[in-house]
């Protein structure tokens, strides 16, 4: 687009034609361009980069002027002013060459963990807990308030586009990303994500200021076959062996309704499933037209942007390592035959991806037609002139630092962390006052701080205090796989035998930190108390502990007696172990 037709937009007042206007104006290439999400990053100090990065394939420019792309995923982001003048230059150059404004997209960052495929730390921002977390103090109120903290802290950076929420189920207990979801419960879930979906929307509604929302996995990436996750070649099958697929797509009806701005399908490929009578075609949820245009759209009547998850049409190759294109069920067809087979689909947009060459070749061959291109395209726009990107894209590089992690942003994200955390077991009677304490895996500086005096042995103690991580098996074959938590949830038994000689000298207070299920059987009994936490600080579980912020959170998920109690369950059912060493909601509260 020319200067002169920015202005022409920016003076509109009805979006759908301001959004004629803009169709107008565009070329082929910058269409194209439009329907392709991939991943930039930022160069030093904010400077846009002149090369591939760790992460992304191709230069700033590269994609920005030569392939007319305007949608990106930022990964690392240093500091507040630095993330906001890279913004500012990348929404410079897009001005300079097709004049679309920039819309950048984010994982979700506003706590601990760190995932290169699925999360961020949050560093400067206010840190919370997980989502799990989130869901076991079962707040919705609390749930939009986080929300409308994230929009403040992404849009003070320029980010308005959320890759979350999570809407999934976490019914299969060994699957890796149940941290993202808000637990097994369907109706509580849906109560999350709607809370979630009007916080990131603000106080007035969705428009400028607000932050567009992704809601994923469509239709719930929940039921993985034996929990492996679909990031990976042996987790590409999702199993419905109880029946159960319309309570894990009931959070989505609910989203849809609610007014999310996009929907992202999962990587798996459905196994069995029958849906109006027909098997579905046991192609990953990208490829799946019965899914996404006969269930999402016709069905569910979603008419916003469909994001397909990252890289179904080209490997990722990063360094020595691979990860292949989640083409589950048409490994066997080409790039281009892939491409076709996810637009026929119904998807506006190739994640992980910029082969936008690829697409306009198959335009020019009459394989896709231009009014194909231009029914995403209008989806496209449509949200970036809601978030008001076309009237000013650019952002206050000194409100940046002020607007993120503010003191009472930091503050409540603190408290959250204390009463998210669920006390399973109390033979101490909690809370714990000051006094000599030998710890493992908390920080002597949050123990000092909390009155407690660290000692070096268990045998100089009053107390033990010992945060544990929960377990899983290490993998790094793959790109990706090494951040991913897979595999038994059973600990080493050499932990137990350790933790019980430790339990001879002082009492033991044992916090494990779950990023799914884990069987906690062997321990229980060694511990004088026993807490589980979902993304909490040292700081935070201390002030738990010792009652300055009462813990009381309940369960999200069931945990397990054994492994063989989850090896014989179903994986779409929730809380389907037998004879549970706790049960989902359970939670002693303190006072």
């Amino acid at each position: 687009m020319s200067q002169d037709s920015r202005a022409t937009v920016a003076g509109a007042q009805d979006i759908e034609a301001r959004l004629d206007d803009v169709m107008g104006r565009l070329s082929l290439a910058e269409k194209v361009g439009l329907m392709f999400h991939t991943v930039i990053e930022m160069g030093p100090d904010g400077a846009l980069l002149d090369g591939p990065g760790a992460i992304s394939k191709s230069a700033t420019r590269h994609v920005v002027v030569d392939k007319c792309m305007s949608h990106f995923n930022i990964h690392q982001i240093p500091d507040a002013r630095s993330g906001a003048r890279w913004y500012n230059a990348l929404q410079r150059m897009a001005r300079e060459s097709h004049g679309i404004p920039v819309t950048i997209s984010t994982d979700p960052r506003h706590a601990h963990v760190q995932n290169a495929g699925t999360s961020w730390s949050a560093g400067f921002l206010s840190v919370w807990p997980e989502p799990l977390g989130l869901a076991a103090l079962r707040d919705a109120d609390l749930v939009r308030r986080f929300a409308d903290v994230v929009r403040r802290e992404y849009r003070a950076l320029g980010i308005t586009m959320a890759l979350h929420p999570t809407a999934d189920l976490a019914t299969e207990p060994r699957w890796g990303r149940q941290r993202e979801t808000f637990g097994q419960d369907a109706e509580l879930v849906a109560d999350m994500v709607v809370a979630y979906l009007e916080g990131l929307a603000g106080p007035d509604g969705f428009g400028p200021g607000s932050v567009a929302a992704v809601t994923k996995h469509f239709p719930g990436a929940g039921p993985q076959r034996d929990g492996e996750d679909a990031h990976f070649p042996y987790g590409k099958d999702q199993v419905y062996p109880g029946g159960r697929f319309e309570e894990h797509l009931a959070p989505f009806r609910r989203a849809v309704a609610a007014g999310t701005s996009a929907i992202m399908p999962y990587y798996g490929r459905p196994l069995g499933l029958v849906l109006d009578g027909q098997e579905v075609e046991a192609v990953g949820f990208g490829y799946n037209k019965q899914v996404l245009t006969r269930l999402l759209r016709e069905e569910l009547g979603f008419d916003g942007v469909i994001l397909s998850d990252w890289e179904l049409v080209n490997d990722n190759h990063v360094g020595d390592q691979v990860l292949p294109a989640r083409a589950w069920g048409v490994e066997h067809l080409d790039p281009r035959e892939r491409m076709l087979k996810i637009l026929d689909a119904g998807a506006d947009q190739f994640g992980g991806e910029e082969c936008t060459d690829l697409l306009l070749d198959l335009v020019r061959e009459g394989k896709v037609t231009e009014q194909r291109i231009d029914e995403s395209a209008r989806r496209l726009l449509r949200v970036k002139l809601e978030l008001g990107l076309f009237d000013d894209p650019f952002v206050d590089e000194d409100a940046a630092e002020e607007q993120t992690g503010r003191a009472e942003d930091v503050a409540l994200g603190l408290e959250t962390q204390s009463r998210s955390v669920v006390l399973l077991r109390d033979e101490l009677g909690l809370p714990l006052a000051g006094q000599r304490v030998y710890a493992e895996g908390v920080s002597p500086d949050a123990l000092r701080a909390a009155g407690f005096q660290p000692v070096e042995a268990p045998e100089q103690a009053d107390l033990a205090l010992v945060r544990i991580d929960a377990p899983f098996d290490p993998r790094d074959d793959l790109f990706l796989e090494r951040w991913f938590r897979q595999g038994a949830l059973d600990f080493q038994p050499g932990l137990a035998i350790r933790l019980a000689r430790l339990a001879e000298h002082c009492p033991l207070v044992l916090d494990v930190s779950l990023d799914r299920p884990a069987i906690l059987t062997p321990l229980v009994e060694t511990t004088s108390a026993l807490t589980v936490s979902f993304g909490v600080s040292d700081t935070a579980w201390l002030d738990a502990v010792t009652g300055r912020v009462p813990a009381c959170g309940r369960l999200p998920f069931q945990l397990p007696r054994s492994m063989e109690a989850v090896r014989a369950s179903r994986e779409d059912v929730p809380g389907d172990t037998a004879d549970p060493l706790f049960e989902y909601g359970f939670g002693l509260q303190q006072s």
